[in-house]
C-alpha cells in the first residue's frame, strides 16, 4: 500500500499522535510554506523530499525502512523542521498516514 507512493505531510491537520501524510493525489492545496514529502519506493526504500516556495519537491535524504513491532520505522541522516530523524508510521489508511517523529 505505501510502495510507489509520495505522501505529502499537512501540517494543519496534525494529530496528538503525530504528522498527518495525505496521499499527493489528495486535494492538497498549493502552499508558500516548505512541505516534506515521503516517497516509498520498492526495496524498502523511503525517500524524504522537501518543496520549495514554487511547491516543487527535491530530494533532500534516502534511507530503508523496517518493521518493529508490527510498524514501520525509519530514520533519516538529516532531521526534520523540529529536529526529529525517527519516524513510526502509528496509523495507515489508504487516504493518509500518521507518523511519529522524534
Amino acid at each position: 500500500m505505501l510502495s510507489g507512493r509520495r505522501w505529502v505531510h499537512v501540517e494543519g491537520d496534525d494529530v496528538d499522535a503525530g504528522a498527518v501524510y495525505r496521499d499527493e493525489e489528495s486535494d492538497i492545496p498549493l502552499s508558500r510554506r516548505p512541505r516534506e514529502l515521503l516517497e516509498f519506493l520498492p526495496g524498502n526504500v523511503v525517500v524524504k523530499h522537501a518543496t520549495g516556495g514554487d511547491d516543487r519537491a527535491r530530494e533532500v535524504d534516502r534511507t530503508t525502512w523496517t518493521q518493529d513491532g508490527g510498524r514501520i520505522v525509519f530514520r533519516f541522516a538529516s532531521p526534520d523542521t523540529r529536529g526529529a530523524t525517527r519516524y513510526e508510521v502509528v496509523e495507515q489508511a489508504a487516504d493518509h498516514l500518521v507518523i511519529e517523529r522524534r
